[in-house]
């Protein structure tokens, strides 16, 4: 978790629930979460696809029997 996230999630969990307080810090809470989410799902977007063997024994055969 990072800083901004944790103090989303300190703040949420001090306030009272049910109170306007509690409510906007869970949300400010959700929209931390989800701005990480979002980052991390463009993060592994963004990897190379390795390439598949061709040649070799290595990576080209598959044992059905084992």
């Amino acid at each position: 978790m990072d800083a901004v996230t944790s103090s989303a999630a300190s703040s949420a969990s001090a306030s009272t629930p049910g109170s306007v307080q509690g409510a906007a810090s869970v949300l400010v809470l959700k929209k931390a979460m989800d701005l990480q989410a979002s980052s991390a799902s463009q993060l592994i977007a963004s990897l190379p696809q390795p390439a598949l063997a061709t040649s070799g024994s290595l990576g080209t055969k598959v044992n059905t029997f084992a």
